[in-house]
């Protein structure tokens, strides 16, 4: 006899939990479940770090499992728009600060010891914009790893007692319309099993664009072309940037660069952080968070730089292109990410193990000496290079040459699907967070679910 509910969400990271949360909280007899490929949070373990690199695990703990890749990221919740993402453009800017503040209230129920605000700095936004560069200016809430984790626990407990229905290792592979919704197959620790639903909401994150993808053929949906973001994972010692991570936490500065003149950016700063890999569906990608507690702090940072890439024409395949340049890195590395210092990339040579033995600044995360320019586009190298300098002139250290990069970090935008106004993709069925192309980062995505779970309550 197949189940039936009033909702399914597919996908258990925060914009699937902030979703669940809020149809709960409006109308608690609703039968919600949310299905996740991934572990539970408790269950989620990776392998990897400074001793041990990717071990290629089949669900990757870092990517995917409830509470979403958000569970072990730094735990930063940027609280506003000027960041990236589509969000505001989409609800207003109004409307979508009232759902990026709720989830932040939310949240705050949940945590322990709910940390400050970190706010912008004039001084600092003076100093970038001397340098011909813009520091982006909001106020953001940091957890760290750890109190973000817990937070999660909490958030997921809540909703088992709220009679949300969790099943994890449990991944869709194809939804039907039928008379009264949708019926879902899905293989549930490799067993088949197929549910019934009135709604469907689909918040599987950038990790599930295929699927998307495969949803959007299969009822009409056309989508949109976004572009990709191509770059590395950059780390140094942490003093050279905590002129600014002291004050306002999590520098996201722009660049236009001189030589094609394309913008590239700097983000997911983390301050005495670690470097991470990520395992995509088989590709291996850098990645980094950071603890709240002081004695899990270690003596480095590291942020991501990233060289935007826009298609024009008929092109329609920019996210197999990033990923395809992505699996060529893992070939190079031997199956792993490569990392290089600075100072080699400068010379035109590839880093050995002696001389990253020798280095300055230790690897947090145990990688493949190599040369990122035999992999890495000729134009997005260029302007990352280009940009390590830009950065040198407001935090002097950054060019040196133990500077260590990581490659790479890809993030895929293209999958923008269209929708009715209040993102649904098709009746009853909607499309949340990063994998919708829409928003970027934690409160967008959780705002993107609370919006949508009122939505379908009617609210």
């Amino acid at each position: 006899m197949t189940t039936k509910y009033d909702v399914a969400i597919i996908g258990g990271g925060i914009g699937g939990l902030m979703a669940a949360y809020e149809i709960k909280k409006n109308d608690p007899d609703m039968r919600v479940i949310i299905l996740e490929r991934g572990y539970e949070q408790e269950n989620r373990h990776c392998p990897a770090g400074a001793g041990q690199p990717c071990v290629h695990c089949k669900v990757c703990s870092i990517a995917g499992g409830f509470a979403g890749a958000g569970a072990f990221s730094d735990g930063k919740f940027n609280l506003g728009t000027a960041y990236g993402g589509m969000i505001g453009d989409e609800l207003g800017e109004t409307v979508a600060m009232q759902y990026i503040n709720e989830v932040d209230h939310v949240l705050e129920q949940f945590a322990d010891d709910y940390p400050p605000l970190y706010k912008s700095s004039e001084a600092l936004k003076l100093k970038c914009l001397q340098n011909n560069l813009r520091l982006l200016d909001m106020n953001v809430r940091h957890l760290g790893t750890d109190k973000n984790y817990k937070t999660m626990l909490r958030l997921i407990d809540h909703l088992k007692e709220q009679d949300v229905e969790m099943k994890a290792r449990t991944e869709c592979v194809d939804i039907d319309k039928t008379e009264d919704g949708y019926s879902l197959s899905l293989v549930q620790k490799d067993q088949p099993l197929t549910i019934d639903t009135k709604r469907i909401i689909i918040a599987t994150g950038r990790s599930g664009a295929d699927f998307v993808k495969k949803m959007c053929h299969k009822f009409g949906v056309h989508i949109n072309a976004n572009s990709v973001d191509i770059g590395v994972r950059v780390e140094m010692k942490d003093a050279i940037w905590r002129e600014f991570s002291s004050v306002i936490y999590e520098p996201k500065i722009l660049y236009r660069t001189k030589t094609f003149e394309d913008r590239t950016r700097m983000f997911c700063f983390n301050q005495g952080g670690l470097v991470s890999a990520e395992n995509n569906n088989g590709i291996i990608t850098a990645n980094g968070h950071s603890f709240a507690e002081p004695e899990k702090k270690t003596d480095n940072c590291n942020f991501a730089i990233l060289s935007s890439i826009h298609f024009e024409g008929d092109f329609d395949k920019p996210t197999e292109y990033a990923q395809n340049i992505a699996r060529n890195m893992n070939f190079a590395g031997e199956g792993n990410i490569i990392v290089q210092r600075f100072g080699d990339l400068k010379r035109g040579r590839r880093t050995n193990a002696h001389r990253l033995g020798a280095n300055s600044v230790i690897p947090t995360l145990k990688a493949f000496p190599g040369d990122l320019s035999i992999v890495l586009p000729y134009r997005a190298l260029t302007n990352i290079i280009e940009t390590i300098y830009a950065l040198d002139k407001v935090a002097p250290g950054t060019a040196n040459d133990d500077t260590l990069l990581y490659g790479c970090e890809n993030k895929y935008y293209s999958i923008r699907p269209s929708h009715d106004g209040n993102f649904a993709i098709a009746k009853d069925m909607y499309l949340i967070g990063d994998g919708s192309g829409i928003t970027r980062g934690l409160s967008q995505s959780g705002a993107m679910g609370l919006y949508v779970g009122d939505r379908i309550t009617g609210q």
